[in-house]
């Protein structure tokens, strides 16, 4: 489960407040306010796939 997935159930689903959330995670509760009020989701960009060493 990602990060900002986990701030967000425990602030919509569980009611935790924000300050709580803060405490556990060790984030700024700007931050944490920022990430709710503007529903920022994590990336989904993938790691390209890069060709391996090779070693004789």
């Amino acid at each position: 489960m990602g990060f900002l997935k986990v701030i967000r159930t425990w602030a919509l689903r569980d009611k935790m407040p924000i300050r709580e959330i803060a405490r556990r995670t060790g984030i700024s509760r700007n931050t944490i306010k920022k990430y709710l009020r503007e529903g920022i989701v994590e990336p989904a960009f993938q790691t390209p796939d890069r060709p391996r060493l090779r070693t004789h």
